[in-house]
């Protein structure tokens, strides 16, 4: 019984020496000062990179509106290049409405980067001959390419070529997996 009262008075001994521990000085920092050369947070609440004394640092509160939209359209068009390939519907070379915007991505960035070459790898589904299949996959890649062109991309960054039905995305014989094959696929080099 003794060790267990010396127990509890330790125990709460130590729990009046930690919240002593942990309180305040009640002393108060003037504004501006952060006890260092660099400042944690400029005063307009944006994070700074370097903070000198004489201000040289980089700060997101800097940013003007401009940049931030720049930024913005520079994401979102990296996001729409990350789709590479594209669907067709039946027996058809005509681009859908929604890859429109997606291939102006990738037409912008070829005229940006007049060094960069992509490949367009035109497919079909099983559904008709071998050769009908082969000019159906080059007519879709050739489809792709004028697109490419009339949006700011050079002829001479864009390869073609057709697999036809030899290579197919999805293997069966039913509409999903024929509607997966019916595409064109850009393979940047």
């Amino acid at each position: 019984m003794k060790l267990s009262v010396q127990t509890k008075a330790f125990a709460m001994l130590l729990s009046v020496g930690l919240v002593a521990g942990c309180s305040s000085t009640g002393d108060t920092m003037e504004d501006g000062t952060y006890g260092s050369d660099v400042a944690a947070i400029d005063q307009d609440g944006g994070s700074t990179v370097y903070g000198g004394a004489d201000g040289d640092g980089v700060s997101s509160s800097r940013l003007s509106e401009e940049e931030r939209q720049a930024a913005r359209q520079q994401a979102e068009q990296q996001a729409l290049r990350n789709i590479t390939t594209f669907y067709f519907d039946f027996d058809t070379s005509e681009i859908k409405q929604e890859a429109r915007d997606v291939l102006v991505a990738h037409a912008q960035f070829l005229a940006n980067n007049p060094r960069q070459n992509v490949r367009l790898e035109g497919h079909a589904d099983e559904r008709g001959t071998k050769e009908y299949n082969l000019a159906l996959g080059e007519r879709r890649a050739n489809a792709v390419q004028r697109f490419l062109i009339v949006n700011g991309a050079s002829r001479g960054q864009i390869e073609t070529v057709s697999y036809g039905e030899e290579k197919p995305a999805v293997r069966g014989s039913s509409e999903s997996a024929w509607a997966q094959n019916r595409r064109v696929e850009l393979v940047f080099k």
